[in-house]
């Protein structure tokens, strides 16, 4: 299942709502570089594909945007290394 992750342009982050609990992609973007610095997902509702779903919204976002990608956040480090496609975002 593939959700509707809103991109919070402001805050600079991913967001999805599941349960009531806010989950979270938080990135810096400077010289057309996106550096993702955190994925958060609540104890509460992890195990659901939540993490994954926001780190292809960042990911495929940094694509059509023409941005290269910092991964800083180990679990999006890792989130590349499993989907070969986004290996050449990688600045």
């Amino acid at each position: 299942m593939s959700r509707a992750v809103q991109h919070n342009l402001a805050q600079q982050r991913f967001e999805w709502i599941e349960d009531g609990m806010l989950s979270v992609l938080d990135y810096q973007l400077q010289n057309g570089v996106m550096a993702i610095t955190h994925t958060g997902v609540p104890e509460a509702v992890g195990g659901r594909g939540i993490a994954a779903d926001l780190a292809k919204a960042a990911l495929d976002t940094a694509r059509e945007q023409g941005w290269s990608v910092r991964p800083l956040c180990s679990y999006v480090a890792a989130y590349i290394r499993r989907h070969k496609q986004y290996e050449d975002l990688v600045a």
